[in-house]
């Protein structure tokens, strides 16, 4: 498993380390949320890893609609959200933690693992995008998220695993423009899923994306 996120894969590693070490700073947090408590933890990034990782998740399921950003300095910077608890009903650390026993995670651009692929291998990527610009602004909209140019890489990438016998799947804009980039060796289908991430209500709707899927047939 490969992303760019240092913070994300440095959690995954903490967890796959010491889940429990991790839960112990998530009661705390749990103990302590209020307004107050999650802006003192979003200002201050503490030193030990288990305690970072905590953080992460900490911030993630208590900010505004689970958004994760930050600021040209790298800064998280979203603001608190309606969620207090900490603790979802399906958590199992331990067994996400067994799970990673035997997972390479890397901080590394996309490129690098998939053209480590071979025959038979399955490989899932997930693109930065935004499914509600499905329209002309698409392509600048998205640029600071994921260039056109890393769209071009990516299909490239993709490509030359097919061509190694791996088995692909990408999820993606649903955009003519994406479509188009695929349309060649690829099977596109259209998906709709419900998007939360929008400061007004009438953003959170419907939309559509695509699975891009190669090496199926």
């Amino acid at each position: 498993m490969a992303d760019t996120n240092q913070d994300l894969i440095d959690t995954y590693l903490a967890i796959k380390e010491n889940w429990y070490a991790v839960v112990k700073h998530l009661h705390r947090h749990q103990a302590l949320h209020t307004s107050d408590h999650y802006y003192h933890v979003r200002n201050k990034i503490p030193s030990g890893r288990f305690a970072r990782a905590a953080r992460f998740i900490y911030l993630n399921r208590t900010c505004w609609n689970g958004l994760y950003r930050v600021n040209l300095h790298g800064h998280f910077n979203v603001p608190i959200g309606t969620k207090t608890n900490v603790f979802l009903s399906n958590d199992d650390f331990l067994a996400v933690s067994n799970i990673l026993q035997s997972t390479d995670l890397r901080c590394s651009d996309f490129e690098e693992i998939v053209d480590e692929a071979q025959k038979d291998d399955f490989i899932y990527i997930d693109p930065p995008y935004t499914i509600n610009h499905g329209n002309n602004g698409f392509i600048k909209y998205n640029d600071v998220l994921f260039s056109w140019h890393d769209q071009e890489r990516l299909r490239d990438a993709a490509v030359r695993a097919l061509n190694r016998g791996a088995k692909v799947l990408i999820s993606n804009a649903c955009h003519s423009a994406i479509k188009a980039l695929y349309s060649d060796m690829f099977e596109i289908r259209v998906l709709q899923r419900f998007s939360v991430i929008s400061g007004k209500s009438i953003g959170r709707r419907r939309g559509k994306e695509v699975l891009i899927l190669g090496g199926y047939k």
